[in-house]
This record gives C-alpha cells, sequence and structure tokens, in this order.
C-alpha cells in the first residue's frame, strides 16, 4: 500500500483545526475553522473525494480519529460519509482500548508499535493508505520515510503558529511537484512524491 497524507495547511504550514473551533485548543490555538472561507466543492471537496476513492484503508492518530468518531456516523445516507464509514481505519493511540473504537472498521496500533506495525500495513498488496489530519502522525511518518505522496490543500491565510507536519530534525528532504490545481478561492491543491535518494 502507497501511504498518502492529505491536509488542509496555512501558508506558514498550520494543519491544526481547520474543521472548527473547538477540534483542536493545544498551545491556546484560536483559529479554528480557518479552512471554512477558502473551501470549494469542486476543488477542495474533489481532492479529499479522490483520495478516498483511492484509499484501501484510513489511518489516524487518536485526536482526529475521535474527531472523526463523532461525526462521520451522524451523516450516514451522504456518499462520502458512507465511505469514510465503510472503510477500514486504523487509529495509533497508546491510550484508547478495543473497547473504545465504536467507529465501524476501527482497528488499533498500539502507540509503541506504531512505526512497526505502519511499516507492515505499507509493504501489503493494495490501494492507498490515507492519512488525513493527525499532525503528529504524519509528522513521524514523514521522519521515518514511510511516506509515497503528500497531498497539499494550501489556503491563502496566515495563522502565526499551530501545530505543522513537517520534521524539524534538520535532514533535508526533496520532493517532486507531480500536479496542482488552484481553486477559484485561491486554494492549491498540489500533490509531492518523495525524490529518492542518488
Amino acid at each position: 500500500m502507497r501511504i498518502v497524507i492529505i491536509e488542509f495547511m496555512s501558508l506558514d504550514g498550520v494543519v491544526q483545526a481547520p474543521g472548527g473551533p473547538d477540534e483542536d485548543t493545544d498551545g491556546g490555538f484560536a483559529n479554528g475553522g480557518w479552512s471554512h472561507p477558502f473551501f470549494d466543492p469542486d476543488v477542495v471537496g474533489g481532492a479529499f473525494a479522490g483520495a478516498l476513492t483511492d484509499a484501501d484503508a484510513l489511518l489516524f492518530g487518536r485526536r482526529t480519529w475521535q474527531t472523526m468518531a463523532a461525526a462521520w456516523p451522524e451523516r450516514a445516507g451522504d456518499p462520502f460519509a458512507d465511505q469514510m464509514n465503510a472503510i477500514p481505519k486504523y487509529v495509533v493511540t497508546a491510550t484508547l482500548g478495543d473497547d473504545d473504537l465504536t467507529w465501524d472498521n476501527t482497528s488499533r496500533i498500539a502507540g509503541g508499535e506504531a512505526v512497526g506495525r505502519i511499516r507492515e500495513l505499507r509493504e501489503t498488496d493494495g490501494g492507498d493508505l490515507l492519512v488525513m489530519g493527525s499532525p503528529t502522525l504524519a509528522r513521524t511518518l514523514l521522519h521515518e520515510g514511510l511516506v509515497d505522496e503528500l497531498r497539499l490543500i494550501l489556503m491563502p491565510v496566515i495563522l502565526g503558529g499551530g501545530k505543522t507536519i513537517f520534521p524539524d530534525d534538520g535532514a533535508l528532504r526533496t520532493l517532486e511537484l507531480v500536479s496542482t490545481v488552484t481553486s477559484g478561492t485561491g486554494v492549491n491543491v498540489s500533490t509531492y512524491r518523495p525524490v529518492a535518494e542518488g
């Protein structure tokens, strides 16, 4: 499986709480819901719909999984929601137990085993293993060289601080731009793939 990360992102690289004011207030983040003015159903919505169509499973960090698990089951009947609810899901967590996994088709990956287990999943046949949100997990995957594709939904806003997905380890990671589409709201949906070393 290919590991694909898709993220709403500000111009200064922030991915924290794009969906709502209470989504993630860690660090005093007060700009939750910042993506809404720029959402375009065709370009931005199409990017997520396309990513989900190519996915065989979803991979989340705990906080993002809990946010999604609280929202999507209630939206049954919408084609995108039905696909979100039906697709196999994995959540990396050190705190949730199997009994907490109330969202259909969710399996737990223990936090301490995450990198090894995700490597195993990546080596299996199939479509994409799609990561949405989950900045800590996304940063770990980039650090470990486990990302096959990065789809950034870059929105014309500067947030001045917040969570990012980029490792701060000083390592140089070169990417190639595969495609880019610009929406009428000024959003660039850009797809990147890592350039093999050498």
